[in-house]
């Protein structure tokens, strides 16, 4: 007997894998209306923070933002269960601020699934899934180890580090997705079958002690800001009872105690084949490349508020049990320390990302997605991200629209995607601000103007918040309209110059160019212009960031318009490389692989060198002209030679 498809079986959109990537992609996808599955190996994981309890920082807390401006959920989620915020790099400019928070783990995981579980149009299922569904070669739906179908029009997989997992401790080794959890079999084997590259990666998480048995008084406090400042643009103040972290160091008898047991190592003995991060490295990996750093910093942070277990933050390994033990009872305060959890090593399987277009819609199969980590990046930030961006395209492609790509000079979400579509990466990605050349744009304190519109569009940001947000834009117009033109004396002027400790003027002085000042804040010129003019603090801060970097912005602008002439020139997508004559065999092989859907994309790909571009352009200039030939000739055909 035939059997019957159950109607709940039918989606519009499946996510596979309840990580960071896969809850921000089922929210876009459920909050733009689509009938979405989030398919998840335990119902009691999602959400879950596996390395750090901690959201944010350098660069990471500028992501947070973005996706918040997109419609995103995990600044809020932190906002909610934060119990520390601090602000990063408060004594350089505004471009390289960036705000960290530390969580209660347990609290953010229950926080994201309360969320998941009351959106609209969404499904939760816990289930493994083992096989993708494929209709007329696009992306149809996918098949549980349990013999469960789902079918959809499009599917996002967001699996993390549980494809293929193998945990190290030790000589010990045992396959999980994560300590304790089941890996995932099958779906990288079937992948592979259907053309897939699949490669190898490795990451690591420290032990865990019992705060009771830590001499804090012996270490560094670091206490939270007052007040605190959210992440999302929905949070209003912040009131809460921060704990702090500590700060402590490795001593030589800690380093000897490592190298004493690196013939146990997996990560030192061959064991491991996986590449590990470049810039989070072990404990293990910090002591041998850095054989003369007598000290290597470690950080004390509570992984919430009902529990007495601290991370500790700096000391990842996969060392054997009693090397890890005595290596961190040598570090000043941890004397006594009783670990309640060892530190691992993972090896996983992931996706080299350029065989994604920019839209992270797989180039082999329409209607599969990739996002998070298995396209090569760490961290919880970098996979949100992906995973929103990854939602929005999944409906996107369902609606047959054009699909959602932020440019490098939109957003560090942008650079993030180029930067794995276009260069890939043969090592765990972490995003840093110095990966984006425009990040003097990129600010914290400009989120809303760069994106929030974006968010508006694909009906993730509601008409009040963005409301709100263009009359706060016109308020920054306005107050910087009113600085150009407001003349002070010099005599007005100096009683902020001396106040400073600056050289006094000898002429009247509009107030934008006392602001550019380094020492001069807009408190300091506020005074001297109309009482409507009185900011937020977060509004003023944006004022002055605008003021103050206004020369510099010019000068990228001027390089973005240079460079938007290239990044609007499409290439064809069946460009054919490979008997186009004059290229160097290193860039057709690329340009071959990545496929760039424009030139400035292929300017970017490591390998193509300027010879190759002014090669490339020859052809597309030939090819614009063919074509304008061909159309001439069928409009020609077509009206009998009468051509008016």
């Amino acid at each position: 007997m035939k059997k019957m498809k159950a109607p709940h079986d039918e989606y519009e959109i499946i996510v596979i894998g309840a990580g960071h990537a896969g809850c921000e992609a089922a929210l876009a996808a459920a909050r733009r209306g689509c009938r979405t599955l989030l398919l998840t190996m335990s119902l009691e994981t999602i959400a879950q923070m596996s390395c750090n309890p901690a959201i944010g920082g350098l660069a990471k807390g500028q992501l947070v933002m973005e996706i918040d401006a997109l419609g995103g959920q995990m600044a809020r989620a932190i906002d909610r269960t934060g119990i520390q915020f601090r602000m990063l790099n408060t004594g350089k400019g505004p471009a390289v601020r960036a705000l960290r928070a530390q969580a209660d783990r347990a609290q953010y995981r229950l926080e994201m699934k309360r969320v998941l579980e009351r959106t609209d149009c969404l499904k939760i299922k816990q289930g493994a899934a083992v096989d993708l569904i494929l209709r007329s070669g696009r992306a149809a739906g996918v098949r549980t180890e349990l013999g469960q179908s789902f079918h959809a029009g499009a599917v996002i997989l967001a699996a993390g580090t549980f494809l293929n997992g193998l945990i190290h401790v030790g000589m010990t080794s045992f396959p999980a997705g994560r300590m304790g959890e089941f890996p995932a079999r099958g779906l990288s084997e079937r992948l592979r079958d259907l053309g897939f590259q699949v490669a190898r990666l490795k990451t690591g998480t420290p032990p865990r002690i019992d705060g009771r048995t830590a001499d804090f008084s012996r270490m560094t406090e670091q206490p939270g800001d007052e007040p605190p400042v959210p992440f999302s643009l929905r949070t209003g103040t912040l009131r809460l009872a921060q704990i702090p972290c500590y700060l402590t160091a490795t001593c030589e008898r800690t380093h000897e105690i490592i190298r004493s047991g690196l013939d146990r190592s997996p990560l030192y003995s061959g064991k491991i084949t996986g590449t590990g991060p470049r810039y989070c490295p072990s404990i293990e990996d910090k002591v041998v490349r850095f054989p003369d750093k007598v000290q290597h910093q470690i950080f004390l942070e509570p992984e919430g508020q009902q529990t007495s277990e601290y991370y500790v933050n700096g000391f990842a390994t996969s060392l054997p049990e009693d090397t890890q033990v005595q290596a961190l009872r040598t570090i000043r305060g941890l004397e006594r320390g009783e670990l309640t959890r060892l530190g691992y090593a993972i090896e996983y399987d992931f996706f080299p990302p350029t065989q994604l277009t920019p839209s992270l819609e797989t180039k082999r199969i329409p209607g599969l997605f990739f996002a998070g980590q298995i396209n090569g990046t760490s961290g919880y930030e970098e996979a949100a991200a992906q995973g929103i961006i990854a939602g929005i395209n999944a409906v996107q492609s369902l609606r047959r629209e054009p699909f959602f790509v932020l440019r490098r000079d939109e957003a560090y979400i942008g650079v993030l995607i180029d930067d794995l579509v276009t260069k890939g990466t043969q090592e765990p990605y972490r995003m840093f601000t110095s990966r984006a050349e425009y990040r003097l744009q990129l600010r914290q304190d400009n989120v809303a103007a760069r994106l929030l519109g974006y968010g508006h569009r694909y009906g993730l940001i509601d008409e009040d918040l963005y409301r709100s947000h263009l009359q706060t834009e016109k308020q920054v117009r306005e107050t910087v309209r009113a600085l150009r033109k407001v003349v002070v004396s010099p005599e007005r002027a100096n009683q902020v110059m001396t106040g400073r400790g600056l050289q006094a003027v000898q002429k009247p002085v509009r107030l934008e160019q006392l602001l550019r000042r380094p020492e001069v804040t807009f408190e300091d010129v506020s005074e001297f212009i109309d009482e409507r003019f009185k900011l937020s603090p977060e509004i003023a801060d944006r004022v002055e960031a605008e003021v103050k970097y206004a020369g510099y912005i010019r000068t990228q602008m001027a390089h973005i318009e240079k460079m938007e002439r290239y990044e609007s020139q499409d290439i064809p997508g069946d460009f054919d490389y490979q008997n186009q004559v004059g290229f160097s065999s290193e860039a057709r092989e690329k340009l071959l692989l990545i496929r760039p859907r424009t030139v400035g994309q292929a300017m970017r790909i490591s390998g193509v060198t300027p010879a190759d571009i002014s090669i490339l352009l020859v052809y597309l200039r030939r090819g614009a002209k063919r074509g304008s030939r061909e159309r001439a000739g069928r409009l020609e055909a077509r009206t009998g030679g009468r051509l008016s």
